[in-house]
């Protein structure tokens, strides 16, 4: 399936904050899109006559669930002609190429260690899919931590969704934290790494860290990951932008 193209249809579209939305798409010439959390899909958008200057890819930001049917969420990008043209143009019913699954940002056979799942923005969809997997499948697992990093609390994508599962998964521990929150924010404050820095101090437990997010917060975080003792094969990224 790697190499193959197929047709994507749009079967619905949310507003999830003021500038991301969710795109439900079916690959309807399957019976089942199969595919592993934190893969993700590349479409082929008519913006630009040169095919990879038409392609975007975009992780998977639901679980697998033995359908034909993904779930994509998507920031509008000042500028950009891809984001631009999914918000202006594509409305339920479009269809354009999609080309997947993609990606080797998966979780280990066997989680015998702890997770740190480190995001900023639209980085925390391949770690939805992850933990909605884990706890649908009741996958043994150590403790996991998703840590969340935004400016405002409306930036936040899955809050109310996240805090939930947050009660329902056995060790799952959801920290989302603001760098520019208002008054009334009761949560986190500050940057990512000083909330993974914080639960390790003292203790360097066996772990996979997986980030996801702007390329600058990628490079910190492994700088701080390998200088707190831990091995470059502890750490997996998925780079956006």
């Amino acid at each position: 399936m790697q190499d193959n193209w197929h047709t994507g249809y749009v079967t619905r579209i949310e507003q999830e904050t003021y500038n991301t939305r969710r795109f439900w798409i079916q690959i309807r010439e399957l019976e089942r899109f199969d595919f592993k959390p934190g893969q993700f899909v590349t479409l082929d958008l008519p913006i630009h006559e040169e095919k990879k200057k038409r392609w975007r890819s975009y992780s998977i930001a639901s679980a697998p669930d033995g359908t034909n049917e993904i779930e994509l969420v998507i920031v509008l990008l000042e500028g950009g002609a891809g984001t631009t043209y999914l918000f202006n143009e594509v409305k339920v019913g479009s269809e354009f190429p999609v080309k997947g699954p993609l990606g080797v940002f998966t979780l280990p056979e066997t989680l015998d260690r702890h997770l740190y799942l480190i995001c900023t923005g639209t980085g925390v969809a391949p770690f939805r899919a992850m933990a909605h997997h884990i706890h649908t499948h009741q996958i043994p697992h150590q403790s996991i931590h998703l840590i969340y990093g935004c400016r405002k609390e409306c930036d936040l994508l899955y809050a109310k969704e996240l805090r939930q599962l947050e009660e329902e998964l056995e060790g799952f521990r959801y920290s989302p934290t603001l760098s520019r929150c208002e008054d009334g924010w009761t949560g986190k404050r500050g940057y990512v790494h000083l909330i993974y820095e914080e639960l390790l101090a003292g203790n360097r437990e066996p772990a996979y860290f997986f980030l996801c997010g702007w390329k600058n917060m990628i490079d910190e975080a492994k700088g701080r990951i390998l200088g707190m003792g831990y091995d470059r094969h502890d750490i997996h990224q998925e780079l956006y932008g």
